[in-house]
């Protein structure tokens, strides 16, 4: 078991949260485990980042950011209605198109 002798494991001061359903969605950034603002897209990171001193030169170096919840291209949260979430309020609703069986007679 010489194997796990040479497992590394980064510890990056960033870490972007998965993304909370909001309008616009968004992610929380982190550094050094304490809430430092939100990200919206991934040029918020970086400048999240940067207003607390902290400069990122790579979003794909495991060693300086933590993706939780989705890389760097997850902006949308994954929902019960697929990748996107669910459907838009007053948005066409597959459930109401449900129809009744021949021969039923339903009062109105």
């Amino acid at each position: 078991m010489t194997e796990s002798a040479h497992l590394y494991m980064a510890n990056p001061r960033i870490t972007v949260l998965g993304v909370n359903p909001g309008r616009p969605p968004f992610r929380i950034v982190e550094l050094d485990g304490e809430v430092v603002g939100e990200a919206r897209e991934l040029v918020d990171v970086l400048e999240v980042a940067a207003q607390v001193g902290h400069v990122v030169d790579d979003v794909d170096d495991p060693d300086q950011v933590r993706w939780v919840g989705g890389d760097k291209f997850t902006w949308k949260p994954k929902g019960p209605s697929g990748p996107d979430g669910p459907a838009e309020p007053g948005g066409r609703d597959e459930a109401a198109d449900v129809r009744e069986p021949r021969g039923s007679t339903r009062a109105n």
